[in-house]
């Protein structure tokens, strides 16, 4: 199964070896508060130390690193929901090329202006990620830029499986890995990699009630359109787009399962990672532990890896989560 899909494992270890010394190793920690509440080993992937807060550095890089000098020069562009707007930024600057970001309106501000400090070019463009893409199209067309989209690349999948191989290195004996599922680039290179070192691992996709596209295309069998909502989970916005080539092929095989979760429920694992983990991360970063909180994962049978993927929050949204002030996002939020 796992030769015929677009990224193998052998493309992850290439990956791997590509961007080694350029992205870090982040930590992994067992966390005793969560191990205990599920009578299993829970280790956290800290992967929000990352330099520029988030995962995406991995795919990013690594897919800069696969272009060719004169790509390089032309300059690279995106859309973004924020996160891979920043790693873009940050990786095409590292190689000597420009970055072009397109966001929509609902990305937060301070996304934006920190992809502004990595000297990236940044276009605001319509209400949803698929509206920035359009935007994205134009440039390629029009100015001759190099498209690096956010997760349907086979060099970014394999570049976010890296994060893979850390996982099972720090915890060879893995029943289930929790991962933040939004475009798939990050679940699709998690799974390839996971599953290629031990097969019989479960990949158990998280993502929020409001506007969850993988899961919806996922249940249709086809990639489809969901209407783009605001949530504490901001970066798991956006479609997968209609014509996905890689993720959504990958996440249909490899996933396990598909869990969403509420606002109220993405709260929650925020304030638990900040009160009982000392750590501060957004909540697309939260949703793993999220997910053991509530319960909706049932029984578990062994060692739960868990990826806190993103640490890119507003701060003043981050107290208010913490403080439980109001319902940010949606009626049960906490």
């Amino acid at each position: 199964m796992m030769t015929a899909l677009p990224v193998t494992l052998a493309d992850i270890e290439q990956a791997a070896a590509r961007i080694e010394g350029r992205v870090q190793h982040t930590p992994f920690v067992m966390s005793a508060t969560l191990s205990e509440r599920c009578g299993v080993p829970v280790g956290l992937k800290l992967e929000h130390q990352q330099a520029t807060g988030s995962f995406k550095l991995r795919g990013a890089t690594n897919a800069v690193l696969s272009l060719s000098p004169e790509e390089r020069v032309r300059g690279v562009v995106a859309a973004s929901t924020g996160n891979h707007g920043r790693a873009l930024a940050y990786a095409a600057k590292a190689e000597g090329s420009v970055a072009t970001i397109c966001m929509s309106r609902l990305v937060p501000d301070n996304k934006v202006s920190e992809i502004r400090r990595l000297g990236a070019d940044v276009r605001i463009v319509g209400r949803s990620q698929d509206e920035a893409q359009v935007e994205v199209g134009r440039l390629v067309a029009e100015d001759g830029l190099v498209m690096v989209p956010p997760f349907d690349n086979a060099a970014v999948v394999a570049g976010q499986g890296t994060l893979g191989l850390e996982i099972v290195a720090a915890m060879p004996d893995v029943a289930a890995v929790l991962v933040p599922l939004s475009g798939g680039g990050l679940a699709a290179g998690v799974a390839a990699a996971v599953k290629g070192r031990l097969p019989q691992a479960r990949i158990i996709g998280l993502t929020m009630e409001r506007g969850a596209a993988m899961k919806a295309s996922l249940d249709a069998g086809r990639p489809v359109q969901v209407e783009e909502v605001p949530s504490l989970a901001d970066s798991l916005g956006g479609g997968i787009g209609l014509d996905n080539a890689v993720t959504f092929q990958m996440c249909r095989a490899l996933l396990d399962d598909v869990i969403l979760l509420s606002e109220a429920e993405i709260a929650a694992g925020m304030r638990h990672a900040y009160t009982h983990e000392r750590e501060v991360v957004e909540g697309a970063g939260a949703v793993g532990i999220a997910a053991l909180l509530s319960g909706r994962l049932g029984r578990l049978d062994g060692p739960v890896a868990v990826i806190l993927s993103g640490r890119n929050v507003d701060m003043g949204l981050h107290r208010q989560v913490l403080n439980g002030e109001g319902k940010p996002f949606g009626e049960d939020a906490a």
